[in-house]
């Protein structure tokens, strides 16, 4: 789309103006559909360009639909449990299961869960820090991201998550501070649904590791 909008701007005045006013859906649309014969003018390679622009993104558009379509089904199917959360939608639950793994057991505990994906709280330092703790690097950076998403879903519609960050505010805590506390949060409800889910799927037997 950022392609064929610096394609737009480029284009012969006349082109350019027809396009210029539509919306992103329209202006698609509108390319997809240029009747382009010989190439002979700036006019029609402009055409010819946006055409192609236009129609790669229905072509992308169309097959990110289905990959979505498919991922949606696959994570409700494997993980209904974790699906079931609030913010946890089918790109944060892939994502938690790749982590997992197929064998979820050899991860322990929700302690160990959360610093693989990052998440776990350190000290701030070695010295006095009043309890404080800060940002941990390391662990799956995707994982830790996809975390972090969700958190700021539930941060504007999730009511529990907004009352404890405005609680949170009032005693001083800072808003990284905040985000830190509750992706370390959600790391321990997605570790509960996903194993709930894996005995589920197991009878309620623990497999070896």
């Amino acid at each position: 789309m950022i392609t064929l909008k610096q394609v737009v701007v480029n284009a012969p005045a006349e082109l350019r103006e027809r396009l210029a006013t539509l919306g992103d859906k329209a202006l698609i649309a509108r390319c997809a559909g240029f009747r382009v014969g010989s190439v002979a003018t700036t006019t029609d390679s402009a055409k010819y360009a946006l055409r192609a622009l236009a129609r790669r993104w229905q072509a992308l558009h169309t097959e990110t639909v289905e990959a979505d379509r498919l991922l949606d089904q696959l994570t409700t199917e494997i993980a209904p449990t974790l699906r079931q959360a609030f913010g946890v939608g089918p790109d944060t639950a892939a994502e938690m299961l790749v982590v997992f793994g197929d064998n979820p057991d050899r991860i322990r505990s929700d302690a160990a869960f959360a610093k693989l994906c990052g998440a776990c709280p350190i000290p701030a330092s070695s010295g006095m820090t009043a309890g404080r703790h800060r940002l941990y690097r390391g662990g799956h950076r995707q994982a830790n991201a996809a975390l972090y998403r969700s958190v700021i879903v539930r941060m504007r519609f999730h009511e529990p998550t907004i009352t404890y960050v405005a609680r949170r505010t009032a005693e001083g805590r800072g808003k990284k501070e905040i985000i830190r506390c509750l992706k370390r949060y959600l790391a321990r409800e997605v570790y509960q649904c996903v194993m709930a889910d894996h005995r589920t799927r197991n009878g309620g037997r623990e497999l070896p590791s």
